[in-house]
């Protein structure tokens, strides 16, 4: 029993179906094959320029901005820290800056996601220079107690870089590549974005960017 249709309106139908079909197979293909890469295609041993750090939450260091307010390094869960900590701020300290910022900078409309924070281990004397700030903006100093840097891994690191989970990530020298450090940055705000780094997938994301590369306490 026919159901009325007819053959050129089915054949119309099918040729349809198969558009729609392919339209949407050709948004889901980026979306599919940045999971297969990250999750099943083996990585190069120098995939992140930054030592890998072992999984841990970042220690809770407190202290005082220098406007008199209140810092509490887990009130910056939500986005990505780039932390460094010394005695006061000497040349070293100024590179250590200025890489940060560069790195930072070079993320253009995605930098928004990432927070600098600077932590004066060496007292209020000791506290970078208005001039140091205003070559520096968007910078977070803040006075905390000395044993804030021995509480942060790698006696050799200078800069920290902490999730959005609140935990430590990678370290960097305190005079690093900063090509090497902002592209370490951009394929993490890459990855975050898509969503590898919300809750389990994290661990198998830090297992592929470190692939090849052992992790250091």
């Amino acid at each position: 029993m026919s159901d009325g249709t007819s053959p050129q309106t089915a054949a119309a139908v099918a040729r349809g179906r198969r558009t729609i079909l392919l339209v949407a197979a050709a948004c889901l293909a980026p979306v599919l094959a940045s999971y297969v890469v990250y999750f099943f295609y083996p990585r190069s041993a120098e995939i992140n320029y930054g030592t890998l750090l072992k999984t841990a939450p970042a220690p809770p260091i407190e202290g005082l901005q220098n406007d008199g307010a209140s810092f509490r390094l887990a009130d910056l869960r939500g986005r990505w820290v780039l932390v460094a900590a010394g005695a006061g701020c000497d040349a070293g300290c100024e590179r250590t800056l200025y890489a940060m910022r560069q790195a930072h900078t070079m993320q253009g409309k995605e930098r928004e996601r990432v927070v600098r924070v600077w932590l004066d281990t060496g007292g209020a004397e000791t506290s970078p220079s208005r001039e140091l700030r205003t070559r520096h903006p968007g910078l977070v100093v803040a006075r905390v107690p000395a044993s804030a840097r021995a509480s942060l891994p790698g006696a050799r690191s200078g800069i920290w870089l902490i999730d959005p989970l609140g935990n430590l990530v990678l370290s960097y020298p305190g005079d690093p590549d900063i090509k090497g450090l902002a592209q370490d940055i951009a394929r993490l705000l890459q990855a975050s974005r898509i969503g590898f780094l919300n809750g389990p997938t994290m661990v198998k994301f830090r297992q592929l960017f470190a692939s090849g590369k052992p992790t250091t306490s």
